[in-house]
């Protein structure tokens, strides 16, 4: 199914060596493991980014080609501190570095962040800074969470809903949770200047007015803007090739692909669901050297999917838009929506969001 399609010799160079210099994260084996829109409501800052990048979209380069780097941290993760990461359905935003972002200053920030949000919520009225609230905030490093030597360790932002009848003992509830990272984001660090701090990827998990409120005070205060991340087809088609490659030791759920049909008076979803194992041997037989993806043979995988589809069906998914994939791995929505599933590979996953926070970063 895969003859006839010669991928194109890839280019060495700086660009690629930040992902040459791991080996393919997402194709090794991993052990048992239980249209761009701003932030809503939020005035978008003006600072233009003091610094000139140019990057290619997700897997895009003049060669087509995409080194599958092996992170230096997922060994030395510890699985317990990023469980909580797992299984929830998070919102992607590109963020602008952070002017003037301190990490020995995180429980200021937290407290100043806490009366914002509680004097927003009272309709501007003046709140104290360190009074008891409804809402408490925390700030919290993840150093686990990063690429390389050259990448922040990610930022957690919790909020946690107080009652007011109950005592200081008891447990506070999680509201929201809402985090900043960089996976392999050394080309932008690189060039960023001092005094600015590069996160580019922000997730958040939650209700949307809390997301607004905490943007709203990161873009007052570090002179930052967010950005929604979209996830286009030609992006989605990258995750479920890779994630489809990722071989798992225990049975692993179906690959599932939800295309839009465009141009009907009524919305139409095609859901097509393939056994893990059948999309992993048709990748195996695609795939030309393990660890180094091409646009051919992304192409080639997806053109063969659409091709036995049309053979049972008689429809022709190309003419279709790519709107969710679903794997064992990951799950992403073409509005911005992801799922990370498997511990093992949420380096690599961050990585590709990563990659596309980046991009968006003009």
């Amino acid at each position: 199914m895969a003859e006839g399609r010669v991928p194109r010799a890839g280019a060495d160079g700086k660009k690629f060596e930040r992902r040459r210099r791991a080996a393919a994260a997402m194709a090794e084996e991993a052990p048992e493991d239980g249209a761009v829109r701003t932030l809503p409501s939020l005035r978008r800052l003006s600072r233009a980014l003091p610094f000139g990048r140019s990057h290619g979209r997700l897997g895009i380069s003049p060669s087509g080609r995409l080194i599958v780097p092996a992170l230096c941290s997922q060994e030395k993760a510890d699985p317990q501190k990023t469980a909580f990461l797992l299984r929830k359905a998070w919102t992607l935003y590109s963020v602008t570095p952070l002017y003037g972002f301190r990490r020995a200053r995180l429980r200021d920030y937290a407290r100043l962040l806490g009366a914002f949000i509680a004097a927003e919520k009272q309709k501007g009225l003046a709140v104290e800074v360190g009074v008891e609230l409804d809402i408490k905030v925390a700030l919290s490093s993840l150093a686990d969470i990063r690429g390389s030597e050259l990448d922040q360790a990610a930022l957690l932002v919790q909020l946690s809903s107080r009652s007011r009848g109950s005592s200081r003992t008891s447990e506070d509830k999680p509201v929201w949770w809402g985090w900043f990272c960089s996976v392999f984001g050394d080309e932008l660090s690189e060039n960023v200047p001092e005094h600015f701090t590069c996160l580019p990827l922000f997730l958040s998990h939650g209700a949307e007015s809390y997301t607004a409120l905490v943007g709203s005070w990161f873009q007052k205060t570090f002179d930052c803007c967010f950005r929604r991340l979209a996830i286009s087809p030609l992006n989605l088609s990258w995750m479920a090739a890779m994630w489809a490659g990722c071989k798992l030791d225990r049975a692993a759920s179906a690959v599932e692909l939800v295309f839009s049909v465009p141009r009907l008076a009524q919305p139409l979803d095609i859901s097509y669901a393939i056994h893990p194992e059948d999309a992993k041997a048709l990748w195996d037989t695609v795939q030309k050297t393990p660890g180094e993806i091409t646009q051919e043979e992304v192409d080639v995988f997806m053109d063969c999917l659409y091709a036995h589809f049309h053979r049972h069906f008689k429809i022709h998914l190309s003419a279709a838009k790519l709107v969710k994939v679903s794997t064992a791995i990951a799950s992403a929505h073409c509005d911005g929506i992801v799922k990370i599933l498997h511990s093992q590979y949420l380096p690599g996953v961050l990585m590709l969001l990563t990659e596309l926070a980046i991009s968006q970063i003009q």
